[in-house]
């Protein structure tokens, strides 16, 4: 399994905005240092702070991609070459490092960029060790420094982390090797370089603290920060005091916030859950009165205990268990950092307690991964299966390494028996998905009890200096083998059963996996930063067993994020620190200006004549506002009261978006208040009919291609000498020059010069086997065609069968069979019908009600009550403005006897590139014969993306076979479609 970046449409409107925001390369300037072969080229604008860029994206929506790509579209554009890439930990460093070189990221970046590659060198400790009495610079800062723009297709970046760049030995000037010009200093060198300085996470470099001093004594050019947060700086004083984000320009020059993050499922949604306890263990509370180097006060009513370094917390009450000791600098010895009015909860030290989280955290596992192992679960066809995996934060390790501990034997014990009911109860599933599960659980079962278990894995600080060879290969998997924790199975075809991770920190930052769909800790953190990195390692979209990113509005699941009853209101704050991050401040008092700018900028979308005028006379008819624009405290309309302000969010809906929707971010212990809404029986019972049909499941069955026809399309690709290479190193020699004026240096050549020495091909018979397994044409057929090529184009030459010929072949293939099975195939139904979102094929009857945000993420509660509409209780829910809002305002008179936005899965529509879809609207229309039509709508983009325009002549197709059921199909781009679609059908024109 090989993950496959794309190209999504946020990171590609980053790059635009930071191309926009680049002030260019200085041609007309007089430095006789301008072509330095060694520097960047001069920027225009150079080393003032008015052109540094900040750009601005939540955790998980891909920022590391996004400034990699951008060193490369630089380099393209401008000629820089020399960029220092500034993180503020050697965790984050390790992460940075293993993406930019992974063979993914290599892949993906040269269909954009050719030949040209990153050289990254990276500083770590003990790089400036002095050896054999000499004091030489690293070998990495060498490269960096005395890389030239004489080789063209070379990008030079150096990675340091806010430690190394800010120590003395940067600074010092008696090294006795020299640099370039005799320069002795590593600073001195790297300013020489004229760097464009590139800073990850930029809230940890505030302007008047060391380490972003040390950025700017490397003089860069430019800076550009990327991050989810900045910093801030105070301003005034007093009651005139004010916090600002400390932006270059006064704003990111590019703004995806947390907000639109989650709204627009970038990231996943959190669901968070915690074990409650006893009321009289919620009562015992311990409160952090005062906390010291050397001392810790606890507090209990008018009792006061003092503890000092070594002491025991038992000593204050046997409620604390798990030895836990202060053990000085503020820390408890579970690792829990203190500060005065915190709260300690004994009842969530027990060891019962951490158990009970571990049940959960394996129950909800184990929800998660059957629902992405089987997804679209049927006879004739799944989607390709998402692997699941689980993190866990701990506190202490020996009790998760050594073989008696307590953690480890508790969390075997536990996924033990969990397995053994999972498995018996797939003993008697029969669908081929089910069968492939259970193999998977009886593999896993079988490596947990061996003496080499391969299913949980740990990662900790102090297994940096260890010896010992399975933890290094832990280790290794963790963090540097993504791909491998990704797949099912190895080269060998043997189940990859790893699948649960265990980490103290070191897994907070720098790292993640975006296949990670439950985080359980252990251990309490202090901070609330510390809580919202350690949700962030769980944040990305998930990638399918075939490499590819699984779409928010494709996925169902979610991140299970579990901690302790003392970190219950963790929901709360999160939710409020996400509402935060938004860039309108949504006044609950004034009607703001930013707020008037918001609506009459959405509304004019859809009629440009609207004005802020009109939207004042608006406000002001429905008596929302004062005359100096306040919010009228009580507003009653149509017998309703609310205050001026909920009326203008329910009025003008456009501006909830700039809120975290209610079920981004979920609080599972609560009772389930999510909205449900009840179906209107009598109206559903119009297109019960209608529905029967909906419920049969079908499949998709291609044009069988004859075996003549498949014979010819195989040999026609594997006999094409084109689709063979081999693959060798490389390297760049490039002749340069001086100039006619003798001014500068000039490229006057460059070759390209091979290593005599190819790269090993595959063996033949994995070579067969991966192509099979990823095309599936039979193994007959490729051998009878392969053998031949090898045998008599490639002259035995087993160097052609090379990873590059395997992908170009399977890629010839895919072209071949999409090209075909677009267009030839077929719905067949099969023998049994299913249960869809709104019908129950086993009662023959509709459900009851169904979650309001299946129907629509947002509320309308401007559309008046239909006696004809599908559900009983407005408020509306729409997902779009225009159409969808603009659809459910209508009045259609006594054309339409029944309509409504549909559910999800409502109507399960199987695409032949997997997965279903359903329509967005249904209309019953009364024909002037007094017989009905049923008009099934999807309303889409007039620039509609290319899966959009595949879901629409899917629908059609499938729409198209049950004409003879009156059921009609329409493609909208905008109300005016629908309208006109509805009046034909009344009259009874077809066309």
């Amino acid at each position: 399994m090989r993950i496959l970046l794309e190209e999504l449409p946020h990171q590609e409107a980053s790059l635009e905005a930071i191309l926009a925001s680049f002030p260019g390369i200085d041609e007309q300037s007089n430095d006789p240092d301008a072509n330095y072969v060694y520097a960047n080229p001069l920027i225009k604008g150079r080393y003032n702070e008015n052109i540094n860029i900040d750009v601005k994206m939540e955790t998980g929506t891909g920022k590391t991609y996004v400034y990699t790509r951008m060193m490369y579209e630089l380099h393209q554009q401008t000629g820089l070459f020399k960029f220092i890439l500034v993180v503020p930990s050697p965790a984050i460093k390790e992460g940075t490092k293993n993406f930019i070189q992974s063979d993914y990221a290599k892949q993906h970046f040269s269909q954009f960029y050719g030949n040209t590659k990153i050289e990254l060198n990276v500083i770590n400790a003990g790089d400036f060790t002095t050896r054999s009495g000499r004091k030489n610079f690293p070998a990495q800062l060498l490269n960096f420094v005395e890389g030239s723009h004489q080789n063209a297709n070379s990008i030079q970046v150096l990675l340091i982390n806010a430690g190394m760049l800010n120590s003395a030995n940067m600074k010092k000037d008696d090294y006795d090797q020299t640099l370039i010009g005799g320069v002795t200093s590593p600073l001195v060198a790297l300013q020489n370089t004229r760097p464009v300085i590139i800073v990850d996470e930029p809230h940890r470099f505030p302007r008047d603290k060391a380490n972003y001093k040390a950025i700017q004594a490397l003089n860069p050019q430019m800076i550009i920060r990327f991050g989810a947060t900045f910093p801030t700086r105070t301003e005034g004083t007093g009651r005139n005091k004010v916090v600002i984000t400390d932006y270059y320009r006064n704003k990111p020059q590019f703004d995806l916030n947390a907000v639109e993050s989650f709204n627009g499922g970038l990231v996943k949604g959190i669901d968070i859950y915690y074990p409650d306890l006893t009321e009289t263990q919620a009562r015992n509370t311990y409160k952090v009165q005062r906390v010291a180097a050397k001392e810790l006060v606890l507090k209990q009513g008018q009792k006061e205990w003092t503890l000092g370094v070594g002491d025991n917390l038992a000593e204050v009450t046997s409620e604390f268990e798990g030895d836990v000791t202060y053990v000085g600098s503020k820390t408890l010895s579970n690792n829990l950092e203190l500060e005065a009015g915190m709260t300690l909860v004994p009842g969530t030290f027990r060891s019962s307690y951490q158990e009970l989280i571990i049940h959960d955290a394996i129950d909800r596992h184990f929800e998660t991964e059957q629902e992405n192992f089987l997804r679209e679960n049927n006879k004739e066809y799944n989607s390709p299966r998402i692997k699941s995996l689980s993190l866990f934060f701990i506190d202490s390790i020996n009790s998760y390494r050594q073989s008696d501990g307590w953690l480890k034997q508790t969390f075997e014990r536990i996924l033990n028996e969990k397995l053994t009911r999972l498995i018996r109860e797939y003993e008697f599933k029969r669908q081929p998905r089910e069968e492939e599960y259970l193999s998977f659980l009886q593999a896993t079962q079988a490596s947990l009890n061996s003496d080499t278990q391969n299913v949980h894995a740990g990662y900790f600080g102090e297994d940096r200096g260890s010896g010992d060879e399975a933890i290094q290969a832990e280790v290794n998997d963790i963090l540097k083998n993504k791909e491998k924790l990704l797949s099912f199975k190895d080269e060998n075809g043997n189940w990859q059963t790893r699948r649960f991770l265990f980490s103290k920190w070191t897994l907070r930052e720098g790292w993640d996996n975006p296949n990670v769909f439950v985080i359980a800790k252990l251990r309490t953190s202090g901070s609330e930063n510390s809580k919202i990195q350690e949700v962030g390692r769980g944040l990305r979209l998930p990638v399918d067993e075939t490499g590819h990113r699984v779409q928010q509005d494709e996925w169902s699941s979610r991140l299970a994020f579990l901690i302790g009853y003392d970190e219950k209101e963790f929901a709360k704050l999160l939710v409020g620190e996400i509402n935060s991050d938004t860039k309108l401040d949504l006044n609950e008092t004034m009607l703001t200006e930013e707020m008037i700018s918001a609506i009459v900028e959405s509304r004019q979308k859809i009629d440009a004549s609207y004005t802020e005028d009109i939207l004042l006379e608006e406000l002001d008819g429905l008596g929302l506002i004062t005359r100096s624009n306040n919010f009228r405290e009580s507003v009653t309309i149509d017998g309703v009261e609310k205050s001026g302000f909920d009326w203008l969010m329910s009025k003008y809906p456009e501006l909830d978006q700039n809120r975290l929707q209610k079920d981004r971010v979920r609080e599972n212990n609560k009772p389930d208040n999510k909205l449900r809404i009840r179906l209107k029986k009598e109206n559903w019972a119009e297109i019960k009919d209608l529905w029967k049909q909906f419920s049969k499941r079908y499949m998709v069955a291609f044009e069988r291609i004859p075996e003549d026809n498949m014979a010819d399309m195989v040999k026609s690709v594997l006999l094409k000498r084109d689709n063979y290479t081999k693959q060798q190193p490389s390297r760049i020699r490039q002749s340069v020059e001086a100039s006619d004026d003798n001014r500068r240096t000039v490229l006057r050549e460059q070759d390209t010069l091979y290593n005599h020495q190819y790269l090993p091909g595959l063996k033949y018979g994995q070579f067969i086997k991966r192509l099979t397994i990823a095309t599936g044409i039979p193994v007959k057929l490729v051998h009878r065609n392969l053998l031949h090529m090898l045998k008599n184009d490639l002259h035995g030459d087993q160097e052609y069968l090379s990873e590059d010929s395997l992908a170009t072949l399977i890629r010839e293939f895919k072209n071949r069979f999409e090209e075909r099975y677009s267009q030839e195939y077929e719905f067949k139904p099969l023998e049994f019908q299913a249960r869809t979102s709104v019908y129950d094929v086993e009662t023959d009857d509709f459900v009851k009600d169904i979650g309001a945000e299946v129907i629509g993420v947002h509320i309308d509660e401007e559309a008046g009550e239909s006696s004809s509409y599908l559900y009983e209780n407005p408020p509306m829910r729409y997902d779009s403005v225009n159409p969808e809002r603009e659809l459910l305002r209508h009045d259609y008179g006594n054309k339409v006897t029944v309509f409504g936005k549909l559910p999800k899965k409502a109507i399960q529509v199987p695409k032949y590139t997997g997965g279903t879809t359903t329509p967005d609207f249904v209309f019953v229309v009364e024909k002037e014969d007094d017989t009905s039509v049923y008009l099934l709508v999807e309303t889409k983009a007039e620039n509609m993306r290319i899966g959009d325009a595949r879901i629409v002549e899917i629908q059609k197709k499938f729409f198209e076979m049950l004409k003879d059921h009156q059921v009609k199909y329409k493609e909208a781009t905008s109300a005016k479609d629908v309208y006109k679609e509805i009046e034909k059908l009344s009259k009874g024109v077809n066309e």
